[in-house]
């Protein structure tokens, strides 16, 4: 019950949410009530008769409508809403779902005693002339026999002439909310009593819970209303009891919080949040986010240690943060597919850690942590070509189950998978998987280098998990690593053949095209693209340039040849890329000045 309490006092710390539309933000809906969007907004008159129609955009925002337990989880049957309601239920040709919905409407004028906007709902529908009208304004579409083609689009209403002529929306009138809410508690007051294991109180217990917590999974709810009918529990009250008041609490709070501050990936949907409303980063989303990009390691220590005192200000180290995951079993059940409370300042610290080490350079973003979306689709995902665009598409399930994994290993701490470190690498050392739809030649650098710069950050992360090692983002030409070193190797190795291309050569060179070769065998493919580049690439450089690259292989050889002769020709381990990727950028942001200065020697 942990995720339904701390759900439950997320709605009473925003009362001030309750009921309220801002732009840009979805309203916290009251009890007896929940969020659903309308297709239709009809107009009428404090005298019921109709003025004008329009259909709505499927975009808009969801609205607040009032719902008792039956109809908030019906699925079938003839429960309407009190108010704003389906064409089905506005018909007379469905006679009980009609009648129904009139019956149960005019019992709420009765006790509101006559509430104006209610009399000119009642008055007109009870026309039955909706269809008519709809018809008239060219809304609706009937069938041969009369009937409603389509008799689910619900209906929002809109009076006119109640005050100084505006037109009011009811569902934005909290006296109608209020009105609901006080009617409602007035037919359920026979309801049974019993402990309710949310709020720890004798009240009245729910029968039914709502459904469309999460808009994607429409009609799956959390908390079955039918226990009876599954697995061991022979009724209801076995399997959980739960009041009215804190089902409603509880449900409207998830609905407000997923629509507000859920994170999708595929069909599932990731919240993170502190019951107290206090501001608070996600734990599947970015810890630094920053405008200003560093590339420089100590700025970006100091980047992130500003980013968690600015949380740790704002945000008390014993305040709660609710992490909760959310999927659609079936299309009826929506399961809780992870749930953890943390303390504040332990939170905050988790994502610091992570991020501190799960970092590398991020093209023009700088040095950053990647997100944890990016991670899955260059780990799992697939190549597509569409419209002449090269794109990384990743399944559903994996996408989500994947993601939900990764959070997990960085709230808990846990070690970077081996599987996903594994799978980055292989793709890291195929550039030529990665081609350009352009040419069968040339690989898509831009999804390629993403994917290197990705694959370095989860190394780092691994390597410090795995062995403790901490690893720097500033190349070290001495280090005692022999992958690393001939990963130096490869990158001289390119840059030596680039710089002879001109500027619409579109090959990539034999380094490239080679890498999957030698990351299996690093001693053997760096002597046959040397060979190839003492042939046809050093004597088209100057003087300057082969003296330099020449001495730079060198000393890269020198640190090769300090181990034993018998790993020289090993598989790499996958600290190559990282050695890789430093020296190139290296290259090329030193050479000119190296070059100058060997000149002037």
């Amino acid at each position: 019950m942990g995720l339904l309490q701390r759900a439950a006092e997320t709605y009473d710390c925003n009362q001030d949410r309750i009921g309220v539309y801002q732009a840009d933000h979805m309203p916290l809906a009251p009890a007896g009530h929940m969020l659903t969007r309308a297709s239709l907004e009809i107009v009428i008159n404090a005298n019921g008769d109709f003025l004008s129609a329009i259909a709505l955009d499927k975009k808009d925002p969801r609205i607040i409508i009032p719902v008792t337990e039956e109809s908030s989880g019906r699925t079938g049957g003839a429960c309407p809403h009190p108010l704003c309601e389906q064409i089905g239920y506005l018909v007379p040709y469905n006679t009980e779902k009609y009648e129904n919905y009139l019956a149960q409407l005019q019992k709420w004028i009765t006790f509101s005693g006559g509430n104006l906007k209610l009399r000119a709902v009642y008055q007109y529908v009870k026309k039955g002339e909706i269809l008519t009208d709809l018809q008239r304004c060219g809304l609706l579409e009937l069938k041969e026999n009369g009937e409603v083609k389509d008799g689910d689009e619900l209906v929002r209403w809109r009076i006119v002439g109640l005050n100084d002529g505006e037109p009011e929306a009811c569902w934005k009138d909290k006296s109608l909310f209020t009105s609901f809410q006080q009617f409602y508690t007035n037919e359920r007051k026979d309801a049974p009593m019993d402990f309710c294991m949310v709020s720890g109180e004798y009240l009245p217990l729910a029968k039914q819970h709502i459904k469309g917590i999460v808009p994607k999974h429409g009609n799956a709810k959390l908390i079955c209303a039918k226990a009876d009918s599954y697995g061991r529990f022979t009724v209801n009250r076995e399997s959980s009891t739960v009041s009215f008041s804190a089902s409603q609490k509880a449900h409207n709070a998830l609905s407000w919080l997923v629509e507000e501050q859920g994170v999708y990936s595929g069909d599932r949907v990731f919240l993170c949040w502190n019951p107290q409303g206090f501001p608070i980063c996600h734990a599947a989303g970015a810890f630094v986010i920053s405008e200003e990009p560093t590339f420089e390691p100590t700025d970006y220590r100091k980047q992130l240690l500003k980013t968690l005192t600015g949380y740790r200000s704002q945000f008390p180290d014993t305040a709660t943060v609710v992490i909760a995951a959310f999927d659609a079993a079936t299309k009826g059940r929506l399961s809780l597919t992870y749930y953890s409370e943390f303390l504040g300042a332990d939170f905050l610290q988790r994502l610091y850690d992570w991020d501190n080490i799960c970092c590398w350079y991020l093209g023009k973003n700088g040095i950053a942590s990647p997100s944890l979306c990016a991670i899955v689709e260059d780990a799992f995902g697939v190549l597509r070509v569409e419209n002449g665009k090269t794109r990384i598409d990743v399944d559903k399930r994996v996408l989500k189950q994947q993601m939900q994994r990764l959070m997990v290993r960085r709230l808990e701490r846990g070690m970077m998978p081996e599987d996903i470190v594994a799978s980055l690498v292989h793709r890291a050392s195929s550039p030529q998987d990665y081609r350009s739809p352009a040419s069968t030649q040339r690989s898509d650098l831009s999804i390629w280098r993403r994917l290197v710069n990705v694959t370095c950050a989860v190394i780092r992360k691994y390597r410090y998990d795995k062995y403790k090692e901490e690893w720097s983002m500033v190349l070290e030409p001495e280090k005692k690593d022999l992958s690393y070193q001939y990963g130096r190797l490869l990158a001289v190795l390119e840059k030596v053949e680039r710089d002879t291309y001109g500027a619409d050569e579109s090959r990539e060179p034999n380094a490239i095209r080679l890498m999957s070769v030698f990351c299996r065998r690093p001693l053997y493919t760096a002597n046959q693209i040397e060979k190839q580049l003492e042939r046809a690439y050093f004597p088209r450089l100057s003087v300057g340039s082969r003296t330099y690259y020449k001495n730079l292989i060198g000393s890269i050889l020198e640190q090769i040849h300090q181990f034993p002769q018998a790993q020289w020709n090993l598989p790499l381990k996958e600290t190559y890329l990282m050695g890789y990727y430093l020296q190139r950028s290296a290259l090329y942001t030193s050479r000119k000045t190296e070059t100058t200065e060997q000149t002037e020697e």
